[in-house]
C-alpha cells in the first residue's frame, strides 16, 4: 500500500496546460537558467539565496533530500511544465505531516516570464487534488507574506481560506516576516458543487 502511493506519487500529474513531476538531474540547465533569470523576482519571497545557489553540486543535494522525503513520506516535490512544450515553468512542494494530522503544506515558485497566465493556479489545484485522494490528507495549509498580494490571490481562488496572521514565521530574505495562513480541508469544495448543481 505504502509502496503504491509513492510510486503514485512519482508519476506526472496533469491539469488541461501543465503536468507536474518530481525533479529529474536533466533538469538541472532548465531549472539553473530560470532561477537566474528570475532573481530578482523570486528573491523577496524566498529564503536568502546562498552563494551556490544555482551550482550543480546544491541542485544534486536537492535531488538527494527531496528523494528522500518522498521515500519516507515526509514531502513530495514538483517541477511544473508546459504541457504543449514541455518547458520548465516552476515548481510546488508539499511538506506532509502523518498521525493525527494527515495534514500538509504547500510552498511554490515561478518563473517571472511565466507569472500571471494562471499556471500556478492551475498547478495548486492539480496538488490539492493529488494531496486528498492519492495521499490522503486532510488538511491543506499554505502561508504568504502579507503583502504578496499575487499569491493571495491564487490562495484564494484555488479555494484557500484565510485563517489568520502568524508572527514572525519564517525568515524570508534576510528577515522573519510574518505571514498569513491559509488552508483548504477534504470536503470544503463539496458544498460548492452542490450549490452549484442546483442553480
Amino acid at each position: 500500500m505504502i509502496f503504491s502511493r509513492f510510486r503514485k506519487a512519482e508519476a506526472p500529474l496533469y491539469g488541461s496546460r501543465v503536468y507536474l513531476r518530481p525533479p529529474h538531474a536533466s533538469d538541472y540547465p532548465q531549472w539553473a537558467e530560470l532561477r537566474r533569470q528570475s532573481r530578482r523576482f523570486l528573491e523577496p519571497w524566498e529564503p536568502t539565496w546562498t552563494p551556490d545557489e544555482l551550482d550543480r553540486s546544491a541542485y544534486s543535494e536537492r535531488l538527494t533530500r527531496y528523494s528522500k522525503d518522498r521515500r519516507e513520506d515526509t514531502g513530495h516535490a514538483f517541477f511544473i511544465f508546459l504541457i504543449e512544450s514541455a518547458e520548465l515553468v516552476g515548481g510546488i512542494n508539499l511538506q506532509v505531516r502523518r498521525g493525527v494530522a494527515q495534514s500538509g503544506q504547500i510552498g511554490y515558485w515561478m518563473g517571472e516570464r511565466f507569472a500571471g497566465r494562471g499556471y500556478m493556479s492551475e498547478a495548486v489545484g492539480v496538488i490539492k487534488s493529488h494531496a486528498f485522494s492519492t495521499l490522503a490528507l486532510h488538511r491543506l495549509e499554505a502561508a504568504c507574506i502579507p503583502d504578496n498580494e499575487r499569491s493571495v490571490r491564487l490562495l484564494k481562488k484555488a479555494g484557500f481560506a484565510l485563517e489568520g496572521h502568524i508572527r514572525s514565521y519564517l525568515k524570508i530574505n534576510g528577515r522573519w516576516r510574518d505571514h498569513l495562513l491559509f488552508s483548504t480541508v477534504e470536503g470544503d469544495d463539496e458544498p460548492a458543487r452542490a450549490k452549484d448543481s442546483t442553480v
